[in-house]
């Protein structure tokens, strides 16, 4: 063997060890990507599957939705606030006289 063919097959094993080295730093960096893939897709399902937070991101954008529209229109708020308290007191005026008649 010459000092060329050692030098040759030196470098072969240097490339293939490269590659290797590559292909594991890829493969590290494609396991690290999936994994922050995976744990984004968790917590979205938690986000929607958590009832009391949606309840409360709903609440909130109602809240938002509703002073802005007061701001904007405080006559028609002020009207949607007494057509709502005449249509909880009918409904409790029903239900008491229903129950009053009912014995």
């Amino acid at each position: 063997m010459t000092a060329t063919d050692a030098g040759r097959q030196l470098a072969i094993r240097d490339s293939k060890t490269h590659a290797r080295n590559l292909t594991r730093l890829e493969a590290r960096a494609n396991s690290e990507r999936a994994r922050a893939e995976f744990a984004n897709t968790l917590n979205a399902l938690e986000d929607k599957l958590n009832v009391p937070k949606q309840v409360r991101i709903r609440t909130a954008r109602a809240k938002v939705r509703l002073r802005r529209f007061a701001d904007e229109q405080p006559g028609a708020a002020v009207a949607v606030a007494v057509g709502v308290v005449a249509v909880v007191g009918v409904t409790v005026w029903l239900v008491v006289r229903a129950a009053v008649d009912g014995k």
